[in-house]
């Protein structure tokens, strides 16, 4: 493969759609709605701010080392093999540095809210990094990438409040269901795939339709999770509203995404998740004006 050199704004583009900023949509709602909880209301536009510039640089370095790590899978996944990287309009090391500059970014807005942010920095990079080795030597990947995505809302949380707490961990634990619901789903897709190239994941461990149950059940868990937080923290009637929206989102993907038929199993993670979080996150903010 012959890497063309790239007029700089072309690249600049490429990146720009390599890393899916638009994919923040999942992440953003997560760590507003944990910042919301944390602060009882809107935060301080400072914080709000620096959270925000915090799970973007978190998710950009996440993509950028996700592309890197896994360009050699990507080429000879029809699904993924026109990525810009595997296509040669982009090179490893623009990717490299462009996940340096979100790392920085990630560092800088962590110490700019407070020092329990900053000291938890640094384990968050790295499991946001790591988690694209697993699914080269254990089917608990998508788990773990779960632990990855539900940093988000532990992000906002500490953000806010600069301490963790047993309804931080509860929270989490909500989150993290709920990511590996919507990624054991999404991983269906490449289920022949993986087993061809002797990677790992739940569905290819345990077959599509036992992975979809297990969606399901992860999905029932978050609901619940959310729920029991909401009563520890005595949040108001309209954050109730949007959990039952968002389960009603969820339950959907469900009708929509069937063991003998996967072809909406891209819709039903992207665009709906988003949806879902973006539920949860305003309910949880009407919540506290109520």
């Amino acid at each position: 493969m012959t890497l063309a050199v790239q007029p700089f704004p072309r690249k600049v583009r490429f990146i720009l759609d390599t890393v899916k900023l638009e994919h923040s949509v999942f992440m953003l709602p997560f760590a507003y709605t944990g910042m919301v909880l944390a602060a009882g209301g809107f935060p301080t536009w400072w914080q709000f701010f620096w959270i925000t510039i915090a799970m973007v640089a978190a998710r950009t370095l996440g993509f950028c080392a996700n592309r890197v790590l896994d360009r050699e899978i990507d080429a000879v996944n029809p699904r993924t093999a026109q990525r810009h990287l595997v296509a040669g309009r982009l090179k490893p090391i623009d990717l490299i540095a462009t996940g340096a500059i979100a790392l920085g970014i990630f560092l800088l807005a962590a110490a700019e809210l407070n020092p329990m942010s900053l000291m938890l920095a640094p384990i968050a990079a790295f499991i946001v990094v790591g988690y694209s080795y697993t699914k080269r030597f254990t089917w608990t990947t998508n788990l773990i990438f779960g632990l990855a995505d539900g940093l988000a809302v532990a992000g906002g949380w500490v953000g806010v409040s600069g301490s963790v707490s047993w309804n931080l961990a509860l929270l989490y634990a909500a989150t993290v269901a709920w990511v590996i619901g919507f990624e054991t789903l999404q991983e269906c897709r490449d289920t022949d795939f993986i087993r061809a190239h002797g990677l790992y994941s739940v569905p290819a461990r345990w077959g599509i339709a036992a992975a979809l149950r297990l969606s399901q059940a992860m999905y029932t868990l978050a609901i619940c999770g959310l729920v029991l937080v909401g009563l520890l923290l005595g949040v108001h009637w309209p954050f109730y509203v949007g959990l039952a929206g968002a389960a009603a989102l969820l339950a959907y993907q469900h009708v929509i995404v069937r063991p003998n038929d996967l072809s909406r199993a891209g819709y039903a993670f992207f665009p709906i998740n988003g949806y879902v979080s973006a539920t949860v996150f305003a309910f949880t903010l009407l919540a506290f004006v109520f």
